[in-house]
């Protein structure tokens, strides 16, 4: 190494030095603005009181009635992730065309803001608002989904847009091809792999959400965990979080082994 190189090491480490201090003293102020008594939480009296209120899960309900109700609220979970997400995707996807530029600043500049405004927006207060237009229920979890997800998935198709060769469409285009169908058989198959594996990453993050909108009366597990604490049956509600917790693991399951297989066809 040249002593160009030493003082650029050099330069970069003190760099990430800086930044871990001003890390450091930004989660220490943190603490001391918040003054979040952790004193409390190691008292006796709270473990006590923490470990009745967990104990008082288990064991878990199975009575067949409310095993009848999981399932059902599971099932009615994971649809509603799985249409949300493909609603997103395919919103998502005719947002990022002007988002990524190919239509002018103009159109850019609308497309990203529709974007950040939908992303910006939490999934929860989507479906506060689409409870209150289309009624309780899972289409309000679809929909609040589907909104706050093309938002996200929409940027991240965009992103990849830009970055996508633009050599196959330019060929196509120039021997008289329409933009159309330049872009779908010039662009769409060298990024439609990376598509894919964000849409996949975004309907494992739905399932857990689909779980949590259920809260505010948008359906699925989410309400009948919300109904079992709000009538103190920690029995049921125990159930009903085993069951979130295997709809996860079967849904990260699937979704990685896909992206995995992704990837190898990609290679």
């Amino acid at each position: 190494m040249n002593l160009r190189d030493h003082i650029e090491a050099a330069g970069h480490c003190a760099t990430c030095w800086l930044t871990a201090a001003a890390v450091v003293l930004v989660v220490a102020a943190s603490f001391a603005y918040l003054s979040l008594g952790l004193e409390q939480l190691l008292t006796a009296e709270a473990w006590r009181y923490m470990g009745e209120f967990f104990f008082s899960f288990f064991p878990p309900d199975l009575s067949n009635d409310f095993l009848l109700k999981v399932g059902k609220g599971s099932l009615e979970t994971l649809a509603i992730s799985s249409v949300g997400t493909l609603l997103a995707a395919l919103l998502g996807l005719v947002l990022a065309l002007p988002a990524s530029g190919r239509h002018g600043f103009a159109a850019m500049a609308l497309g990203r803001f529709v974007l950040n405004f939908l992303r910006s927006v939490p999934e929860l207060v989507w479906a506060a608002l689409m409870v209150l237009a289309a009624g309780l229920g899972p289409f309000a979890g679809t929909l609040a989904l589907a909104l706050h997800t093309a938002g996200v998935l929409g940027r991240l198709f965009a992103e990849t847009l830009e970055n996508a060769p633009p050599e196959p469409t330019h060929a196509l285009l120039e021997s008289g091809t329409p933009a159309p169908l330049a872009f779908l058989y010039g662009t769409l198959p060298g990024v439609m792999a990376q598509f894919v594996g964000y849409a996949l990453y975004r309907w494992e993050m739905n399932i857990r959400m689909a779980s949590v909108l259920g809260f505010v009366g948008a359906g699925g597990l989410g309400q009948l965990l919300y109904f079992s604490l709000s009538l103190f049956h920690q029995k049921q509600a125990c159930t009903v979080i085993a069951a979130m917790f295997l709809l996860v693991v079967l849904v990260d399951g699937a979704s990685a082994l896909v992206r995995r297989r992704l990837v190898r066809a990609g290679a």
